[in-house]
């Protein structure tokens, strides 16, 4: 059992179907009538971990009439979980195996979903493939339609070779980086997303994840069009759906995040404003929308 900030979690090394450790937290509401409800698992973007979900997981477990059981995992290579030496296993396919084996360790057989970025890409995969197991879906500035131009935003900032010499010159480099599309986010959100995003390790202050995740996003092809997946979209319609974007997202653009609420009518949306990809969901007003959503499911 660990405790940050106040909050209690336990943690956990599963291994995966091939038997590859992964890490996840899971967040124990203290409402009795947690258990009646359906659990939250959080899915991180492409290089990120479970700790970007730490207030959030933290407020819905809290809730003093609607606290839920949270899970957040580490996909491998990524944070807490081991590195997997065959760098192909960095796919969508064997990561949505891996989020089923850790629901299957954790006794969950049903959850709602909320993923961001590579997290929602992955839902796209679980509804159309076990869509039993996916009681509700947020997709968290992530859609059917990815834009080129936000793939290749996110391989310039991977690729980057700033290294922090202190936690302050980390969260400054987050925010030269990225301040231009956050306008909303404070000191202490720059703050948290360095703890998020940067580990300690041998002394020295280092991107959390396995570098072959960035190289291989560089290997992409992105000047011919990206293959879609509405047809994977389509699985959302049997179940409760909200999307998320960011009001200044490259890679989730408004035609796209308009289209989608076309295709499902009973899509809810929200656009996080002063924020870009992909946005904080602990701020009080895309929280208050999401807790909104989660009452319903």
């Amino acid at each position: 059992m660990s405790q940050d900030r106040e909050v209690m979690f336990d943690e956990h090394q599963l291994p995966a179907p091939d038997g590859l450790l992964l890490y996840a937290r899971d967040y124990r509401s203290r409402d009795p009538a947690a258990a009646r409800r359906t659990p939250v698992v959080c899915l991180a973007g492409l290089s990120r971990n479970c700790r970007d979900f730490h207030p959030l997981a933290s407020l819905i477990a809290a809730g003093d009439d609607s606290g839920r059981r949270v899970i957040t995992l580490d996909y491998r290579g990524r944070g807490r979980s081991a590195w997997d030496g065959e760098k192909a296993n960095y796919n969508l396919s064997v990561e949505c195996s891996d989020v089923l084996a850790v629901m299957t360790a954790l006794g969950i057989d049903r959850a709602a979903f909320i993923g961001t970025s590579r997290g929602g890409l992955i839902l796209h995969l679980l509804a159309a493939t076990r869509p039993e197991a996916v009681a509700a879906v947020v997709l968290n500035d992530i859609g059917p339609v990815i834009e080129a131009e936000g793939l290749r935003e996110i391989a310039r900032y991977l690729g980057g070779d700033e290294r922090p010499r202190s936690w302050d010159e980390a969260a400054g480099i987050l925010r030269k980086t990225h301040g231009a599309a956050f306008p909303a986010l404070t000191d202490a959100d720059w703050q948290d997303m360095a703890r998020a995003i940067y580990a300690e390790r041998d002394g020295r202050i280092v991107a959390d994840f396995d570098p072959a995740i960035a190289a291989q996003l560089r290997t992409l092809d992105l000047s011919r069009p990206l293959p879609d997946l509405w047809p994977q979209f389509d699985a959302f319609r049997a179940m409760p759906l909200m999307a998320i974007r960011g009001e200044h997202s490259r890679l989730l653009s408004a035609e796209t995040f308009a289209a989608m609420a076309t295709r499902q009518p009973h899509l809810r949306g929200y656009t996080a404003r002063g924020q870009g990809h992909a946005p904080l969901l602990h701020k009080p007003d895309v929280f208050t929308a999401l807790l909104d959503f989660l009452r319903d499911v």
